[in-house]
């Protein structure tokens, strides 16, 4: 199946950089969010095969994506962080929301089975702050009634790159561990204090496979097709949750994407009985003035393609597409936004 091929290869794969189709000079460019690999991966395979236009994505992380976008090296930028509205306007930038999915914690636990073990934000956050060292710490025993957890210590696992999946995960901490926010707080490159690094999600998810007793994060999407352990987790409203793409949508269902600049949402920690507590949308990055009019257009081209067509294949690898009346309203910003250098609009 050529998909699990493709995710297979995700994991295999020790690269920072990934890269798909057979580039060519007319081939539309991004780069960005290893959030959003999977899912982009699967368009650009459609697009190809129904309009015989390219995409080389590289998924090198939200950090790279932005610096990226910004030198002009690619078309666009993807990154799980939204960027505020002054350093949009200061680059010339626009932001929209291509699509949403969770972030999950995973472990390596033996006698420990997925979606088992019950851990909350702050307690993630004192793990993450080495302030909880063991498995069978008081803490997290607390929780966990009747799994045998051994004495064990835990390893911890973070991105190394700048990375919009670290984003979401340092958001959802710094909102529930008033320590973790003052000490290493949210961002997409943070100064952890404890644990050892990985390059992108095969990265995260090769250490935590390789380590017994660790604890990474990596997004669902990834975790579920390559049999990760994940574990549940305790949101805003006090539920134990397992990941779901309901419960995803649950966390995006009173987000005011009208009222909000750039459309720069942060889904993190959302209220909500049925919200997953670390959602996130990946926002794609592109100049509002475009050097090449042309190659601009085949962009908003293949981004209004996903929205219209590509929201199966988005569900079957565990993400949620954007809502209508959402895509409405970005459409509706290209149209008012993105133009050529004597401004007329590109789409």
């Amino acid at each position: 199946m050529r998909m699990k091929q493709l995710l297979l290869s995700i994991v295999a794969g020790a690269s920072a950089v990934m890269a798909f189709s057979s580039a060519s000079a007319a081939d539309m460019t991004g780069a960005g969010s290893t959030f959003m690999y999977p899912i982009a991966a699967k368009w650009a395979e459609l697009y190809k095969a129904s309009s015989g236009n390219g995409l080389n994505y590289q998924s090198v992380g939200s950090g790279a994506g932005i610096k990226q976008i910004k030198a002009k090296t690619v078309d666009f930028g993807a990154s799980d962080m939204p960027l505020k509205a002054e350093e949009l306007d200061a680059e010339g930038l626009i932001q929209f929301p291509a699509i949403m999915g969770g972030v999950v914690t995973v472990v390596n636990l033996d006698g420990v089975t997925p979606g088992q073990l019950k851990l909350t934000g702050a307690v993630i956050a004192d793990i993450y702050l080495g302030k909880v060292t063991k498995w069978n710490a008081p803490e997290i025993v607390a929780l966990n009634p009747g799994v045998k957890l051994g004495d064990e210590e835990i390893t911890v696992v973070h991105r190394a790159d700048g990375s919009g999946t670290s984003f979401l995960f340092t958001d959802f901490l710094s909102k529930t561990n008033a320590d973790f926010k003052t000490k290493i707080g949210a961002g997409t490159a943070v100064k952890w204090i404890v644990g050892v690094g990985g390059k992108g999600n095969e990265g995260v998810a090769a250490n935590v496979q390789r380590i017994k007793g660790a604890i990474g994060y990596v997004e669902w999407a990834y975790a579920k097709k390559n049999k990760m352990s994940h574990t549940q987790l305790k949101n805003k409203d006090g539920n134990f949750m397992q990941p779901d793409d309901d419960f995803f949508k649950a966390a995006a269902a009173n987000a005011d994407w009208a009222k909000t600049p750039g459309f720069g949402v942060v889904l993190t920690d959302q209220a909500g009985k049925n919200a997953w507590p670390i959602t996130g949308a990946t926002f794609i990055l592109m100049h509002k003035v475009q050097a090449d009019p042309a190659k601009g257009k085949e962009v908003l081209k293949f981004f209004d393609w996903a929205y219209k067509n590509g929201a199966p294949a988005a569900t079957e690898l565990d993400y949620v597409p954007m809502p209508a009346a959402v895509i409405k309203l970005v459409e509706d910003a290209w149209k008012a936004n993105i133009k050529d250098a004597s401004g007329k609009a590109v789409f």
